[in-house]
């Protein structure tokens, strides 16, 4: 059935084929055409939270959490909405989407395009869903990096009471200068920030709710080392490998190589596997590896699992096989 749907959508670029196909995920919903799916896996406690099963949905199909609750239809064990940003901000200029179908994989230069924390609570508490949700947050485009820490602190109060987890984005290529963010020295004054706010929360709210850091598939061995160190010294949580990469080596022959943006999809899969396989060594299962990039089939991620992770995540994924592919990912990781 999914053939004809993608079919369809593929006739259309990319950002509107995406709106299409979540106002047509949200109606199927509303008139009951969509159940909620059984994908009979074995819940597992991670990080103190209890998820149905070990596949979620990546950070930037529903970016303002305003699909939570068709998506969660599919079968979902989590699902991680955002990117948030303080302020609303209308991301890059448009085109910023490219399908590269032959190499099942997609370019975005969104840029972090969103409501607003504010706006963003609203709409998720409207949502309805029994799985772990994770909100991921980032900076204002025009907020300076040596300022970009009052941003990170203000959507992780904002998004702390109803939040699963918090994801930490410091790693997408679409917004200038934001992986400076995951040098040292910064990633070390941000760590010890978010990790002291969220001693604070916890006596607050009386719960505590973690937080990762999500990682760019393009770091050096002696970066991800470096990152390793400062999770393990902050106690943080977990980490999210990987965001989208800028290397254009495995898409060469594509018409869309020079495009400037973060590539997801099949080419990224092998990046992303070993940058999990480094970061498990590193971090010798102190911290909760999530997997993510270019998982196209369910050996994809059985990979990523054997590597380290504990859970893993799609997106580009989902756009190229449909939901069948939760339902296979799912049976395969139980």
């Amino acid at each position: 059935m999914y053939r004809y749907i993608r079919f369809f959508l593929f006739l259309f670029n990319p950002e509107l084929a995406h709106h299409i196909s979540m106002k047509g995920l949200k109606l199927a919903c509303f008139f009951g055409f969509i159940r909620n799916k059984n994908t009979h896996s074995k819940p597992i406690t991670i990080m103190g939270l209890k998820f149905p099963n070990r596949v979620g949905l990546a950070a930037g199909l529903d970016k303002n959490a305003e699909y939570i609750t068709p998506l969660s239809r599919l079968g979902f064990g989590f699902i991680e909405v955002g990117t948030v940003t303080p302020r609303s901000q209308p991301g890059n200029i448009k085109p910023r989407s490219f399908r590269l179908i032959k190499n099942e994989g997609i370019i975005n230069r969104f840029g972090f395009n969103n409501v607003g924390i504010d706006q963003f609570i609203k709409n998720l508490k409207k949502a309805k869903f029994k799985g772990v949700l994770g909100i991921n947050i980032g900076k204002n485009y025009d907020t300076p990096i040596d300022k970009a820490v009052e941003d990170y602190l203000t959507c992780f109060r904002k998004a702390y009471p109803y939040a699963g987890y918090i994801a930490i984005n410091v790693s997408s290529p679409n917004t200038k200068n934001l992986r400076n963010l995951q040098s040292d020295k910064n990633l070390e004054i941000l760590l010890k920030a978010l990790k002291n706010e969220q001693k604070t929360l916890h006596k607050k709210f009386k719960k505590i709710v973690p937080f990762v850091v999500k990682v760019s598939p393009d770091n050096s061995i002696k970066q991800l080392d470096s990152i390793a160190k400062l999770l393990l010294k902050y106690k943080v949580d977990g980490v999210i490998a990987t965001n989208t990469t800028i290397d254009r080596k495995r898409i060469l022959s594509s018409k869309y190589a020079k495009e400037e943006g973060g590539l997801s999809g099949a080419p990224l899969n092998k990046k992303s596997t070993n940058v999990i396989k480094h970061l498990n060594k590193r971090l010798k299962g102190k911290i909760t590896i999530i997997g993510v990039g270019g998982i196209i089939t369910a050996d994809d991620g059985i990979e990523k699992i054997k590597n380290g992770a504990s859970l893993i995540q799609i997106y580009t994924g989902l756009i190229f096989k449909g939901h069948g592919l939760v339902n296979d990912l799912c049976k395969a990781t139980r």
